[in-house]
């Protein structure tokens, strides 16, 4: 099988690791890796057998696919000039700063026919690849993402960060257009928001309650999907799936009569691996990624009116 060359641009502490899951994957070339950082790049580069580069377009021009690991404000500029020299593009989250720049680089993609997957990694977790299975036609939606504060990636808000990852799952497990967003929010440690939450209400009657905090005294991940007939929940932290099954009668004293079985995850697993091999899937067969840049922008477009809503709120 004919190895896909590939690079990295940006190999901070999450690009490292897209670096290290090339180098490692048996049908990919890990070409070299690019970062601002002349003496990071030479790191990683050592770390993955690899060449560095300190110009990212001297690296297109020797690559099919690429990751786009840097800062968000980057992610347009980058992201374009790779498009345009008909690269296949791995995109970290969110996809970019505004829905003008994710709109020029989806329609650039189509254009020029290349694969445009954006980095939601949570879609690859897999407690919500099994939960999928089990999924009917949910009602309601609970999210939590509470963490402990932490001052890498504290220079975007929180909503940003952190909660566009659960608006991605929900928006995947809603299959609706989003009707009405209400929002509550909270600058405490940072200049921007620390604590927000958000209930989006679904054109098909479905509704979520989504909270994202940076400043949780422990962590927190959690999903619960309420459908008829019972509930799912996934615990990201405890790496448990409860599944709970509710019977139409109701107890001796009143209650719904409930059945619950909690599994584990079913595997460890590498959701970053997962991802990435999901990607080369996509570049090698010519397929639309599960996480397309149209979907990138349309969690971006509702994480930046939960953003909005703040600020207004917050005057």
């Amino acid at each position: 099988m004919k190895k896909i060359k590939t690079g990295v641009i940006g190999v901070g502490y999450l690009g490292n690791f897209h670096a290290q899951k090339y180098r490692d994957m048996d049908d990919t070339e890990l070409v070299g890796v690019f970062d601002t950082s002349a003496a990071r790049a030479q790191e990683i580069a050592d770390l993955c057998h690899t060449t560095p580069f300190t110009d990212y377009h001297e690296l297109i021009k020797q690559v099919e696919a690429v990751s786009i690991v840097t800062p968000t404000t980057f992610h347009h500029q980058v992201g374009m000039d790779c498009l345009r020299a008909g690269l296949d593009v791995m995109m970290e989250k969110p996809i970019t700063v505004t829905l003008q720049e994710a709109d020029e680089l989806v329609a650039l993609a189509e254009q020029k026919g290349c694969i445009l997957q954006v980095g939601h990694l949570e879609r690859f977790n897999p407690g919500i690849l099994a939960m999928e299975h089990y999924l009917k036609s949910p009602i309601y939606i609970q999210s939590d993402r509470l963490n402990r504060y932490n001052p890498r990636g504290n220079d975007v808000d929180v909503v940003l960060d952190l909660m566009i990852h659960d608006i991605d799952i929900i928006r995947s497990i809603a299959k609706s257009p989003l009707k009405t967003i209400n929002t509550l929010g909270a600058s405490v440690v940072t200049s921007s928001t620390d604590v927000a939450t958000a209930q989006l209400i679904f054109e098909n009657g479905c509704s979520a309650t989504v909270t994202a905090s940076r400043i949780a005294k422990q962590d927190l991940r959690q999903i619960t999907i309420h459908q008829e007939g019972g509930s799912i929940s996934v615990d990201y932290t405890k790496k448990d799936i409860t599944f709970t099954e509710r019977q139409p009668d109701l107890d001796a004293r009143g209650y719904p009569i409930e059945e619950s079985m909690h599994l584990p995850f079913p595997h460890q697993g590498d959701a970053i691996l997962a991802e990435l091999r999901h990607f080369i899937g996509c570049v090698r067969d010519r397929s639309k990624p599960k996480v397309s840049g149209e979907e990138g922008r349309q969690a971006l477009a509702i994480a930046l009116e939960v953003v909005q809503q703040i600020r207004r709120q917050r005057g």
